[in-house]
């Protein structure tokens, strides 16, 4: 049996915070041999002879004695990790907390990281979690933990400080863009249970709802938020704003699942992968809980893997308007495949397009509007998108932004939205969102005048 018939794809994963006595000899010079016999380099069989003479060169000398077991996985991460930023290794302590992660509760500090550059970057701190409460931002990156650096460190091993007992308390040091001086965020870390959608009505029967991931409960729970706004509005709702911002992503089978609420029929997304037998498609399979009322949705630089599939079907669809900044540009597949000692690898296979043909890798989603949260330039220290990292994997087979003609169904007002804050606006406060939340006060705005626009059609 192939490998590629053994693959447990297992969803859109950002390659973060969800991770986080082998003996050199007889086995080595089998793999080896079969190796090179297979190998279209003739070098093949010398490099992993050399790999062969490295490890037992460290076993024998290095200064400290060295852990078999350890030195093997740290070669087969390095393997993985040398091919994109997203592909790795998990030893079965990472792949449980995997696991874990995408039912939706785990130990932590509640903050997405990936590494960048041989530094720990934050991705988004998740809801209503420590690290959100401390002002954690996208686009800082941790320098220390508990004062001890963490160059070095591989990213799973800086998840695994990060996390511990509940109550237990944790010390990061960050660097941010525009601030000269280091940053020390001391935190108490929690048993996160992250409550992944959240709602409430706002002004003219139009409904908010937040989704911070793509967990097992994200559909459900979409579909329990729009119930209970239309209880909460007397059996109405016009118009809907849908939040994904600094969303960090999760499991496709919720990416199509969500998008399938809004969308009765067609596409949703389709991978093109190295063998075209493994190219796969998703359809659409349910109805549009809205009833074809307005949707805006909300997306930004932390919008990533599954957000970007679900914002870029509805907007190829025609069905919403997106506002905000350009999303981040994950569109590879990882596929989970497990390892024997109940270990696994994520290693990516394909590639994401949106029902146009669109390859989000590298490129992203390009909202229809385009609203700064604040009138600060954007964060630039180290990059904040999917093509700024090391050995990123490259833009290919897509239609290009070419593939969508320019919309002629926006309202009239999505012309006079202006792209940032106006002066002396106030600082974003989250327990004040609609008097500081710029983005959110012009995607009301938008659906209002879509709904106002709606009704006078009808009549």
């Amino acid at each position: 049996m192939g490998l590629r018939i053994r693959h447990w794809q297992y969803g859109l994963l950002l390659g973060t915070a969800f991770i986080g006595g082998a003996v050199i000899g007889p086995n080595l010079g089998l793999l080896t041999r079969a190796l090179a016999q297979g190998a279209s380099h003739g070098d093949m069989y010398e490099m992993l002879k050399i790999f062969g003479d490295v490890m037992e060169r460290v076993r024998a000398e290095y200064v400290d004695p060295v852990d078999d077991k350890e030195l093997i996985e740290n070669a087969i991460n390095g393997v993985l990790t040398g091919l994109d930023p997203h592909s790795s290794y998990m030893n079965a302590k990472a792949f449980k907390d995997m696991q874990i992660q995408t039912k939706g509760e785990f130990g932590g500090l509640g903050i997405e990281v990936s590494e960048d550059k041989g530094m720990i970057k934050v991705v988004s701190p998740i809801d209503d979690t420590p690290a959100a409460r401390a002002g954690i931002k996208p686009g800082d990156y941790i320098t220390a933990l508990n004062g001890k650096t963490v160059i070095g460190l591989s990213l799973n091993d800086a998840v695994d400080r990060m996390r511990g007992p509940p109550n237990s308390k944790i010390v990061l040091t960050i660097k941010r863009q525009n601030v000269d001086k280091p940053i020390e965020v001391p935190l108490i870390r929690e048993t996160i249970r992250i409550q992944v959608v959240k709602s409430r009505p706002e002004p003219h029967d139009i409904g908010y709802v937040r989704l911070s991931q793509f967990t097992e409960q994200a559909d459900s729970g979409i579909r329990q938020a729009i119930k209970k706004l239309r209880d909460q509005n007397g059996g109405k709702l016009k118009g809907l704003v849908l939040d994904l911002r600094n969303n960090p992503g999760g499991l496709l089978d919720q990416a199509v699942a969500v998008s399938s609420d809004f969308i009765s029929q067609g596409e949703i997304v389709s991978t093109r992968a190295r063998h075209p037998e493994d190219s796969q498609r998703w359809d659409a399979k349910g109805d549009d809980i809205l009833h074809g009322a307005p949707l805006v949705v909300l997306i930004n630089g932390g919008s990533a893997s599954a957000s970007e599939i679900v914002s870029g079907a509805l907007q190829d669809h025609r069905r919403a308007v997106l506002l905000g900044t350009r999303s981040f540009g994950k569109g590879s597949v990882q596929t989970v495949i497990p390892l024997p000692g109940n270990s696994a690898m994520r290693l990516t296979t394909a590639r994401y397009y949106t029902p146009s043909g669109r390859s989000i890798q590298a490129l992203g989603i390009t909202p229809d509007v385009r609203v700064q949260e604040s009138r600060e330039a954007p964060q630039s220290f180290g990059g904040e998108h999917e093509a700024d990292y090391n050995r990123v994997l490259s833009n290919e087979g897509g239609t290009g932004a070419q593939a969508l003609p320019p919309r002629t169904d926006l309202p009239a007002i999505a012309k006079q939205i202006p792209d940032k804050p106006p002066e002396n606006f106030p600082k974003l406060d989250l327990a004040k969102p609609d008097q500081t939340d710029f983005q959110l006060q012009q995607a009301l705005a938008v659906v209002d005048a879509m709904v106002a626009q709606q009704s006078a059609s009808a009549n």
